[in-house]
């Protein structure tokens, strides 16, 4: 077991900083605030920051925010980002509604 995973580490309490209202998942629309706060309540992992607060999961699938939250994840922590393992990728999903797959299989008779 890595120490990061370690979750007997204390970290502290979540103490609001000046800059927590700012934006990072543009996407989702979460904060730096929110994923400190994510972190304090046993969020130690990109991954379950990702599953908690859905960071990474809009259109850029992380692209634009996947470094920012893995540098606050690493502060937190008091880690080197290079310390913490990336999320799992996973390609961009959309709903589809049925009709759709109708359709295609009328078009291949």
């Amino acid at each position: 077991m890595s120490k990061v995973q370690d979750r007997s580490i204390d970290i502290g309490p979540f103490v609001p900083g000046p800059d927590d209202d700012l934006i990072v998942c543009r996407c989702e629309e979460i904060t730096k605030g929110e994923i400190r706060r994510a972190i304090h309540d046993g969020m130690f992992t990109m991954t379950e920051i990702r599953r908690y607060l859905r960071a990474g999961m809009g259109l850029c699938q992380g692209n634009t925010c996947g470094r920012i939250v893995k540098g606050i994840l690493a502060s937190e922590l008091k880690y080197r980002p290079g310390e913490l393992d990336d999320c799992t990728a996973r390609g961009p999903a959309r709903p589809i509604e049925m009709e759709a797959f109708g359709r295609e299989v009328e078009k291949d008779e």
